[in-house]
């Protein structure tokens, strides 16, 4: 999300290089440097002058420690201040409360409220254990309740059925009793939005927020929405008790100014982030990390924790073994690895979260190890016998021809796969011998992009 941000910032303190401190002549330049960026980005103007004003009275005259270069002093203090721009800690749901917890989801149209009241029910479902009931009161748009209820039987949730031809009151209170009788332990209300904030939307939805009188409500925000979803927000928590915000789509190559804007604008913190299309990509917003990651330091613990959520621990484990006893890498390992690194989001998912990602080719790193690729890849392996899946080197010529064929793809897609096999079968030998360095060096002759090399 904040790919262009991250280039520009870190291209800036590169110039304060060689200097001996940070001084109000070498800071200015530097600052207004970053102001244009950030209003570039979207930024509200206000949290604008407010940040730049706050680097500005830490920066002048301040000692840079002997570790430092006044860049790298510089980074510091703009980590510390973009800290304090998302709300300086992260915010968990508090779930130590009477049942049921009511949660309402407000905000526009196209903002993702559905699908995030889907991935919020799951996640607290798989993480928390809790029996989560979603009711749809987007009575304006019939699809709505479809999508939502076809959501709620994909993860395991319960879905209380409405109407469109019922008042979205009524549909709360009939909801709330029927939660008592199933005995849920959260209630995830998902509202109908317009193009616009007008009056008869806010009519409509302070009816409802009476009605549920809900524990948490959760403004979503898309990340790429810029300063409409801003005044948006700001009219919501007028005429509301907005208790957090919930970003969406900041997988996307938005600029980020609603991002960096709608904590300081609205004085609620950012609770969740949607990091991608599938149900279970939410997250929770960590205000430090999000700040490495735009100053290109990388989020090596949330991708910690993904790899934790995501790999099948018990699947590595088996191939760790088979290693071990001189088995062979084969193609059905292959796939496996493939179709985790799928479930990771691609390679640029994981580059996303890596140090100093931005200086990789991304452009070549997507093209290779995006998710149709990868797809591409498992489709060439499915069209093999069981056979030439266990020994790939009974693969002569004329079975690629049959593999392409039943891939629909070319005879040299089939030869790459063949290639990469070969590589990733190097590097599991090396690994399951303990010899990380060399596993590493291996690296430097896979097919990859210049970048990862």
């Amino acid at each position: 999300m904040f790919a262009n941000l991250t280039e520009r910032l870190s291209s800036i303190t590169r110039n304060l290089q060689g200097k001996g401190r940070l001084s109000n002549n070498n800071i200015k330049d530097t600052l207004r440097e970053i102001r244009l960026v950030l209003l570039e980005a979207d930024v509200a103007l206000p949290v604008v002058k407010n940040f730049i004003e706050g680097i500005r009275e830490e920066v002048v005259g301040s000692k840079i420690e002997k570790s430092l270069t006044p860049g790298q002093a510089l980074i510091k203090i703009i980590h510390h201040k973009l800290i304090d721009l998302f709300g300086n800690k992260t915010i968990e749901l508090n779930l130590k409360r009477p049942s049921p917890l009511v949660i309402m989801m407000v905000g526009l149209q196209g903002s993702g409220k559905t699908t995030t009241a889907a991935k919020l029910a799951k996640r607290l479902i798989d993480i928390e254990k809790k029996r989560v009931m979603l009711v749809s009161v987007d009575v304006h748009r019939p699809a709505a309740i479809l999508q939502l209820n076809r959501l709620a039987n994909e993860i395991g949730a319960d879905f209380f059925n409405s109407e469109d031809t019922q008042n979205p009151k009524t549909i709360v209170s009939s909801a709330l009793k029927q939660s008592q009788r199933s005995q849920s332990d959260i209630i995830i209300i998902d509202t109908a939005g317009r193009m616009h904030v007008d009056d008869s939307m806010m009519a409509e939805i302070s009816e409802v927020y009476k009605e549920a009188s809900p524990s948490e409500t959760f403004f979503v925000i898309d990340s790429m929405a810029g300063q409409d979803a801003i005044n948006s927000a700001q009219a919501f928590s007028e005429r509301l008790d907005i208790t957090g915000i919930i970003l969406t789509k900041t997988d996307g190559d938005a600029r980020g100014g609603a991002a960096l804007s709608v904590s300081q604008v609205t004085g609620k913190s950012i609770f969740y982030l949607g990091v991608g299309e599938k149900i279970d990509d939410i997250e929770l917003f960590h205000p430090e990390r999000m700040a490495s990651r735009i100053l290109g330091m990388g989020d090596v613990l949330s991708l910690v924790e993904e790899i934790e959520a995501k790999v099948d621990r018990k699947q590595s484990e088996r191939l760790a073994n088979k290693l071990k006893k001189g088995k062979k890498f084969d193609l059905y390992d292959l796939k496996d690895q493939l179709e985790q690194m799928i479930g990771m989001g691609g390679m640029s998912a994981i580059l996303d979260k890596l140090p100093n990602a931005g200086q990789l080719n991304n452009a070549a790193v997507s093209k290779q190890f995006d998710e149709k690729q990868l797809k591409r890849q498992i489709g060439i392996i499915n069209s093999m016998t069981p056979n030439e899946r266990h020994f790939p080197k009974t693969i002569n010529g004329s079975r690629k021809r049959r593999i392409a064929a039943g891939s629909g793809l070319q005879i040299q897609d089939i030869n790459k796969l063949m290639k990469q096999h070969v590589q990733m079968e190097r590097m599991m030998k090396k690994m399951s011998g303990g010899k990380m360095k060399k596993m590493m060096r291996g690296l430097s002759g896979m097919n990859l992009p210049s970048g990862l090399r």
